[in-house]
């Protein structure tokens, strides 16, 4: 039996990203796309709780059926495992997300919110993400690098509790040096919320930012990409410091 893969992201069921992957998937398998009717970029792990979640069919074709759902990324995930998947998948897809989702964005992306609750699940999952948030991006040269990651899983999956979060950097398919698993750059959003005046004369706020990281290892996330490397970074949902409760004993002489 072929595989089954489950895809989906957080720019929208009519993104460019979620169709080159869509495409490279079939390769490997059966494809089920469950993905936002909008954008829903942002949402990390957030779940709809106001209101149902309504579900339209987009497509069926040989191996592929495609829906669109009026909630976030985890929503589109946890529907699709419990009614639209005919059975358990061996493989979880998010993305190719427009845009960076390297280093501290991991804690903000809907990309890879899906991701994690997939492997909360118990599922191998992985994030794509291409350095490149134009509507019209070029994905040709991310293919190759998802189909060699998928094969990959496929074959040999992942550690228990492990996804990846893979993020490709803006470059031709022959200026692409390789792919290098790295740890998680430090990093930050320097955010500002910008006041603007509407039309009526009524203010309202647009949040802008400048993302820092200075001088990220050789060994980091943004160290690859912006030497022209595949950034790959094994992610877990253990937040637990091991090293600081050793430091913090003594929070329990109480």
């Amino acid at each position: 039996m072929k595989p089954l893969i489950l895809i989906t992201n957080d720019d929208g069921v009519d993104a460019r990203g979620i169709h080159a992957l869509s495409e490279v998937a079939l390769e490997f398998g059966e494809v089920i796309v469950m993905a936002p009717s909008h954008n829903a970029s942002g949402k990390s792990l957030s779940l709809t709780t106001d209101r149902p979640l309504r579900v339209r069919e987009v497509r069926q074709a040989d191996g592929l059926a495609v829906y669109a759902c009026d909630g976030t990324p985890v929503d589109c995930v946890k529907l699709a495992l419990e009614h639209f998947c005919p059975r358990r998948p061996d493989l979880v897809l998010s993305g190719i997300n427009h845009g960076s989702n390297s280093s501290i964005n991991i804690l903000y992306s809907g990309t890879m919110g899906a991701v994690l609750e997939a492997t909360t699940l118990g599922f191998p999952a992985i994030g794509f993400s291409l350095l490149h948030h134009s509507p019209n991006a070029d994905f040709e040269p991310s293919r190759p690098i998802v189909r060699h990651l998928v094969g990959h899983v496929l074959d040999h999956g992942l550690p228990p509790d492990v996804s990846l979060n893979v993020n490709i950097p803006r470059l031709g398919t022959d200026d692409i040096k390789g792919i290098r698993l790295c740890r998680q750059s430090k990093a930050k959003w320097l955010d500002s919320f910008e006041k603007r005046i509407d039309p009526l004369g009524r203010p309202y706020w647009w949040l802008t930012g400048k993302f820092v990281c200075q001088n990220p290892p050789d060994n980091s996330d943004e160290w690859a990409l912006a030497h022209g490397y595949v950034s790959v970074v094994p992610v877990h949902t253990d937040y637990t410091d091991q090293a600081a409760i050793e430091q913090l004993q003594t929070i329990e002489q109480y």
